[in-house]
């Protein structure tokens, strides 16, 4: 059996080198790696090849910056030349960005089978692009392999049950083998320099980086919290804030790290402010409470008991979530056991 697997950004790297670790102890699968160039500099791209072991792309588009438009348009005609020419038994797919998008809809139009990976998830906020990404990849796909009971019944709602799998989150395999790793070796993947007690924050989502008032707000707000704020800063960020926010003492900006290396922050945090999904999971699996500077979540499993906090850009409901209790209760296990590769790869073998 041959796939083709479509990557193009730090979280489809992360949930690939999961799926990939599984599939290549199987002899019966060839696996293509085809890499879209959606992230595509050396921290937020070739890093996490190195460090996770993913092999190398045989396939990369290197499409780059651009618009939505631009940047869908151009991986469905590189994605399009690589399927014609493969022919691959399935297509997989990850999440929800303009590269998973592209390669749903550039199977589909071929006839070749879309594994979705990720499946389900739902903001109901269809201002964000990743929504609409979801939406589309989830409707056009032949198998999805749903994270949670929430993204089933999400599925089950649109009427997708037959070809919906509960496999479980690749993402939660990938923390609970990749912390085995670090807590055996935690001073390869500790920074340097670093205040013994820090908030870990990080802003890159476009409602935020793409809004100047936003982001001076963020940043003001930031700059109010009594604890140093380590922030490793996503590029889009850094060219918004250049010459027009001012940066205060406890703000401690870092280039973006590996893997790795932001799970042992996380790990070494207080606690997390972010608006990215998958660290809003990260600091979940890691028993870390999360701030989340958005006005909702997909992962609606992670907001029991106050383990994640949504606040919006609020100043006054991140700085009073700085301030709540770190929760008693133990995180709920619904993310599966962290088996989720394996059913999706005997899934895919049997459904072949």
């Amino acid at each position: 059996m041959k796939i083709v697997s479509i990557i193009g950004a730090r979280p489809q790297f992360i949930k690939a080198a999961t799926l990939s670790r599984v599939i290549r102890s199987d002899s019966r699968i060839n696996e293509i790696i085809l890499h879209t160039g959606q992230h595509y500099d050396q921290n937020m791209s070739d890093i996490f090849f190195h460090e996770l072991d993913i092999p190398e792309p045989v396939y990369n588009l290197g499409v780059g910056s651009g618009s939505h438009a631009f940047q869908t348009g151009e991986m469905i005609k590189g994605i399009e030349g690589v399927l014609l020419k493969e022919k691959p038994s399935w297509t997989l797919i990850y999440g929800d960005t303009n590269s998973t998008l592209a390669g749903a809809l550039a199977s589909v139009k071929l006839h070749i089978p879309v594994a979705h990976i990720e499946a389900g998830l739902r903001s109901f906020n269809l201002m964000m692009p990743e929504e609409i990404n979801r939406i589309v990849a989830d409707r056009i796909s032949n198998l999805l392999f749903a994270p949670t009971p929430t993204a089933v019944n999400n599925l089950r709602g649109e009427g997708l049950s037959e070809i919906t799998v509960l496999s479980g989150d690749v993402m939660y395999d990938s923390v609970l083998y990749y912390k085995e790793k670090i807590i055996k070796s935690p001073d390869l993947y500790m920074l340097k320099k670093l205040p013994e007690k820090y908030l870990l924050a990080t802003i890159h989502r476009a409602e935020n980086t793409d809004n100047v008032e936003n982001l001076k707000m963020l940043f003001n707000t930031l700059s109010r919290i009594d604890l140093p704020v380590i922030l490793p800063l996503h590029p889009r960020t850094k060219k918004m804030i250049s010459g027009s926010i001012t940066i205060t003492r406890n703000i401690t900006i870092i280039e973006p790290v590996g893997y790795l290396e932001m799970l042992k922050l996380v790990m070494d945090s207080i606690k997390v402010i972010t608006d990215s999904g998958g660290l809003q999971k990260e600091a979940y699996f890691l028993n870390k409470q999360c701030i989340t500077i958005r006005s909702e979540t997909e992962w609606l499993e992670t907001l029991h008991d106050s383990w994640n906090i949504l606040t919006g850009i609020d100043p006054v409901k991140i700085l009073s979530a700085v301030h709540t209790p770190i929760p008693l209760s133990k995180q709920k296990n619904e993310f599966g056991n962290g088996a989720a590769a394996e059913i999706i790869v005997n899934k895919l073998m049997d459904t072949f």
